[in-house]
């Protein structure tokens, strides 16, 4: 599984729709989900997990495949995992968790092995997500994503300019994840024609702390890996830490002066973050 620094970009491709699946193998995302929920009529359900196989069995590269089904207590949802727990995609994503019981009742009945992830888009998800992250985290880890769509509806959330009524639950589900070493994406920008608004949205979650963020479309692909991509003062700055540090005059230092300013030796490790980030 990629680490958090590979997740800036991961989009959502319907299950039942073949070309989409046969498309999203020359894109450039960061990772890609299957999806058998939202995105998939009942009537079309056999089809999509047919095309969903073929395309784990006939995969390409190693970016990260993740499959999303259907919640795990429908009977579509138990039918999605008996199929796709034997077809070890890269992860296996579980919508509309509202408690940890939930995931450990995945792992108890089908013996998953393939690492979790859970959608958080339910209140109950949220005032859940410290537990649902630590339970995820104990199985080996995994990544949590927010839901926006379905948090607003079943909330009454209106979000507002720049998302400042939802900051607090967001911030709740990055910091969850974060206690418990996991991946965290924020959720999809459905303006898919407007590149201004999505890469402000995920600039903004970029600075809660999220790892990348969740896509509906190929054309936002791009500006949502340039807008999770340090910026170059960010690089300039990193890279004067990992410079100072080196120096031999430093070498029992904790505390060196960079640019005028004091920069303490755990710096190193964030500095090394947005090196990597940048490559």
């Amino acid at each position: 599984m990629a680490s958090p620094l590979a997740l800036r970009s991961v989009l959502f491709v319907p299950g039942a729709n073949a070309r989409a699946i046969e498309k999203a193998r020359s894109l450039k995302q960061d990772a890609t989900i299957y999806d058998l929920e939202d995105s998939v009529a009942d009537t079309r359900h056999e089809e999509a997990r047919a095309n969903v196989i073929t395309a784990l069995t006939q995969r390409t590269d190693d970016r990260p495949l993740i499959v999303r089904v259907s919640h795990p207590r429908t009977e579509s949802g138990q039918d999605d995992l008996r199929t796709m727990v034997d077809k070890r995609p890269d992860a296996i994503l579980l919508p509309k968790i509202d408690s940890a019981e939930t995931i450990i009742e995945v792992r108890r009945q089908f013996g998953v092995g393939t690492p979790l992830w859970a959608m958080i888009e339910t209140p109950l998800g949220i005032l859940s997500s410290a537990s649902i992250a630590a339970t995820i985290a104990e199985s080996g880890g995994g990544a949590l994503i927010v839901g926006p769509n379905d948090i607003q509806r079943l909330s009454g959330l209106v979000s507002g300019p720049e998302r400042v009524n939802f900051l607090p639950w967001l911030m709740q589900i990055a910091l969850a994840a974060k206690a418990h070493g996991l991946s965290v994406l924020d959720g999809v920008y459905n303006d898919f024609g407007n590149d201004d608004g999505l890469v402000a949205e995920a600039r903004q979650a970029r600075d809660l702390g999220f790892d990348g963020k969740t896509l509906i479309h190929p054309r936002q692909i791009d500006p949502c890996n340039a807008a999770f991509a340090p910026e170059p003062q960010e690089i300039a700055w990193a890279q004067m830490v990992v410079s100072a540090f080196a120096d031999p005059a430093h070498v029992d230092a904790n505390v060196v002066s960079v640019d005028g300013s004091m920069v303490e030796r755990l710096h190193l490790e964030v500095a090394a973050r947005i090196l990597a980030r940048s490559r």
